[in-house]
Protein backbone atom coordinates (compact mmCIF):
# COMPACT_ATOMS: atom_id res chain seq x y z
CA UNK A 1 0.00 0.00 0.00
CA UNK A 2 1.25 3.72 -0.88
CA UNK A 3 -0.75 5.80 1.10
CA UNK A 4 -0.26 9.87 1.34
CA UNK A 5 -1.39 12.73 3.84
CA UNK A 6 -1.86 16.35 1.62
CA UNK A 7 0.07 18.20 4.11
CA UNK A 8 2.74 16.65 3.33
CA UNK A 9 2.64 16.58 -0.43
CA UNK A 10 1.92 20.18 -0.55
CA UNK A 11 5.44 20.84 1.36
CA UNK A 12 7.37 18.87 -0.53
CA UNK A 13 5.68 20.95 -3.69
CA UNK A 14 6.16 23.88 -1.96
CA UNK A 15 10.17 23.35 -1.07
CA UNK A 16 10.74 22.45 -4.85
CA UNK A 17 9.47 25.13 -5.94
CA UNK A 18 7.26 24.01 -8.36
CA UNK A 19 3.10 24.48 -9.07
CA UNK A 20 3.02 20.69 -9.61
CA UNK A 21 4.25 17.28 -7.16
CA UNK A 22 3.92 14.08 -9.22
CA UNK A 23 4.09 11.63 -5.89
CA UNK A 24 2.58 8.62 -7.72
CA UNK A 25 3.42 6.69 -10.58
CA UNK A 26 2.39 3.19 -11.48
CA UNK A 27 2.01 1.25 -14.82
CA UNK A 28 -1.13 2.40 -15.80
CA UNK A 29 -1.68 6.34 -14.03
CA UNK A 30 0.10 8.68 -12.49
CA UNK A 31 -1.32 11.30 -9.95
CA UNK A 32 0.07 14.37 -8.74
CA UNK A 33 -0.98 17.57 -6.99
CA UNK A 34 -1.33 20.57 -8.88
CA UNK A 35 -0.98 24.41 -7.31
CA UNK A 36 -1.95 27.47 -8.89
CA UNK A 37 -2.35 30.61 -6.51
CA UNK A 38 -5.11 33.27 -6.69
CA UNK A 39 -4.44 35.57 -10.05
CA UNK A 40 -1.90 33.85 -11.28
CA UNK A 41 -1.65 32.46 -14.86
CA UNK A 42 -2.21 28.40 -15.58
CA UNK A 43 0.91 27.50 -18.69
CA UNK A 44 -0.19 24.39 -19.27
CA UNK A 45 -0.85 22.66 -22.56
CA UNK A 46 -3.02 19.84 -23.89
CA UNK A 47 -1.99 16.38 -22.63
CA UNK A 48 -1.04 13.19 -23.86
CA UNK A 49 -3.30 11.27 -21.46
CA UNK A 50 -6.69 11.69 -20.08
CA UNK A 51 -7.25 13.81 -16.67
CA UNK A 52 -9.37 13.69 -14.00
CA UNK A 53 -9.17 16.55 -11.66
CA UNK A 54 -10.39 16.42 -8.16
CA UNK A 55 -10.39 20.15 -6.63
CA UNK A 56 -9.60 19.66 -2.88
CA UNK A 57 -9.22 23.29 -2.17
CA UNK A 58 -9.77 26.50 -3.67
CA UNK A 59 -11.99 28.78 -6.43
CA UNK A 60 -11.59 28.87 -9.62
CA UNK A 61 -13.07 28.41 -13.49
CA UNK A 62 -11.66 25.61 -15.45
CA UNK A 63 -12.49 26.05 -19.61
CA UNK A 64 -12.02 22.49 -21.03
CA UNK A 65 -12.51 22.97 -24.98
CA UNK A 66 -15.09 25.51 -26.02
CA UNK A 67 -17.18 24.45 -22.15
CA UNK A 68 -16.37 26.37 -19.15
CA UNK A 69 -17.76 25.84 -15.62
CA UNK A 70 -16.69 26.74 -11.81
CA UNK A 71 -14.54 24.37 -10.01
CA UNK A 72 -14.28 24.67 -5.82
CA UNK A 73 -13.50 22.15 -3.21
CA UNK A 74 -14.76 18.81 -4.13
CA UNK A 75 -15.48 19.45 -8.26
CA UNK A 76 -14.40 16.48 -10.35
CA UNK A 77 -13.41 17.15 -13.93
CA UNK A 78 -12.84 14.91 -16.64
CA UNK A 79 -10.27 16.37 -19.43
CA UNK A 80 -10.00 14.19 -22.66
CA UNK A 81 -6.43 13.64 -23.91
CA UNK A 82 -5.33 16.47 -26.35
CA UNK A 83 -8.37 18.65 -25.85
CA UNK A 84 -7.00 22.37 -24.80
CA UNK A 85 -7.92 23.66 -20.97
CA UNK A 86 -6.87 25.64 -18.27
CA UNK A 87 -7.78 27.34 -15.44
CA UNK A 88 -8.52 30.60 -15.24
CA UNK A 89 -10.18 33.16 -12.89
CA UNK A 90 -8.43 31.75 -9.87
CA UNK A 91 -10.40 33.99 -7.05
CA UNK A 92 -8.74 31.27 -4.24
CA UNK A 93 -5.26 29.62 -4.16
CA UNK A 94 -6.23 26.38 -5.91
CA UNK A 95 -5.12 22.89 -5.09
CA UNK A 96 -5.94 20.52 -7.32
CA UNK A 97 -5.47 16.12 -7.64
CA UNK A 98 -4.83 15.24 -11.06
CA UNK A 99 -4.91 11.90 -12.42
CA UNK A 100 -3.04 10.65 -15.68
CA UNK A 101 -4.16 7.79 -17.39
CA UNK A 102 -1.70 6.37 -18.57
CA UNK A 103 0.63 7.81 -16.80
CA UNK A 104 2.31 11.51 -17.86
CA UNK A 105 5.39 11.40 -19.95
Amino acid sequence: MKAFRLEELEAERAANDGAYLQFLRERNMSVGLYALDRGVTDPQQPHRQDEVYFVVSGRAALTVGDETTSVARGSVVYVPAGVPHRFHHISEDLRVLVVFSPPEG
